[in-house]
């Protein structure tokens, strides 16, 4: 799928639609969409970043676009094409909790080792930090990305110093801290 067609082919609209949570018609409109948008039918990493800006004019969202970018692009090929695009997309907003946990511990998973060690999973809430800028006040105990990493890790029992966080384990931080619910739903019948 990375090159330019107008329309998917039948068998591409049907492996879609069984692979996503839209129908044949939202499937049809966001490949039109993402075409006029991308005609080479490959979405850039710098062109990711100039559409994700938009959404957080009071933040710094470059560094987390970085590991949202690398979450959508399965096959690191450096850029996403349209398949990577819409199933991202049909996980993040149409997703159960489960795919939404799954697909937010590859973004953490960066180096795709399976596992998230502390300097991992700084890195990344601290581009969420400065992502989200001013606009979030948050109690004491995670009002950095230092705390908030180091009260993840102590959820799990985990030492920040040597241990590291696999996925069933990132999946059990579900159960002892809400905002990762709240968080995983933001975008829920976004589209």
């Amino acid at each position: 799928m990375g090159k330019s067609v107008s329309k998917l082919s039948k068998d591409e609209l049907r492996s879609l639609k069984n692979a996503t949570y839209f129908d044949k018609r939202e499937l049809q409109q966001w490949y039109k969409g993402f075409l006029r948008d991308c005609p080479s039918g490959q979405l850039l990493e710098e062109e990711f970043i100039k559409v994700f800006k938009q959404f957080f004019p009071f933040g710094e969202p470059l560094d987390y676009c970085h590991f949202l970018f690398q979450a959508f692009d399965v096959d690191k090929s450096k850029f996403i094409d349209f398949k990577e695009f819409i199933l991202a997309l049909s996980i993040t907003s149409r997703g159960n909790l489960e795919q939404k946990l799954a697909f937010s511990f590859r973004m953490y998973d960066f180096r795709r080792n399976e596992k998230i060690d502390y300097k991992d999973m700084l890195q990344v809430n601290r581009a969420i930090y400065k992502m989200l800028g001013n606009m979030v006040t948050l109690p004491d105990d995670q009002n950095t990305p230092e705390l908030r990493t180091k009260k993840l890790f102590l959820l799990l029992n985990k030492d920040p110093n040597h241990d590291t966080i696999n996925l069933e384990e990132f999946k059990q931080l579900l159960m002892k801290d809400p905002n990762i619910t709240n968080a995983l739903h933001n975008y829920d019948g976004l589209v």
